[in-house]
């Protein structure tokens, strides 16, 4: 299984129906991409001053596998999304933290 964890800083001016429209568009997304298992959206809730860098918001895809990964970042919508995504993003892409894991389970 591939965990697909996306962080955003995103801009003071980003409202949270904005932020919420979003992620889900994201979510949207698992009803029509095999091997898109579920999307976990929230806001850092962490309790260590200083070490979310300001990335307050994210979500995690869960993947079947590397193949339904890369399916979901070819598919048009997806991208569309992105694209928001980084426009919304204090300092653009610089405003996104992507990390993939892979995971035994």
């Amino acid at each position: 299984m591939i965990r697909h964890c996306v962080f955003i800083r995103f801009k003071p001016t980003i409202s949270t129906a904005y932020k919420t429209e979003l992620f889900n568009e994201i979510d949207a997304l698992k009803d029509r991409l095999p091997g898109m298992l579920a999307v976990h959206i929230g806001t850092n809730v962490s309790p260590e001053d200083g070490m979310d860098k300001d990335f307050s918001d994210g979500f995690i895809v869960d993947f079947a596998d590397s193949f339904s990964r890369d399916t979901y970042l070819e598919d048009p919508e997806h991208k569309a999304t992105g694209d928001r995504l980084v426009a919304a993003a204090e300092g653009g892409i610089a405003g996104i933290l992507v990390y993939d894991l892979e995971t035994d389970d």
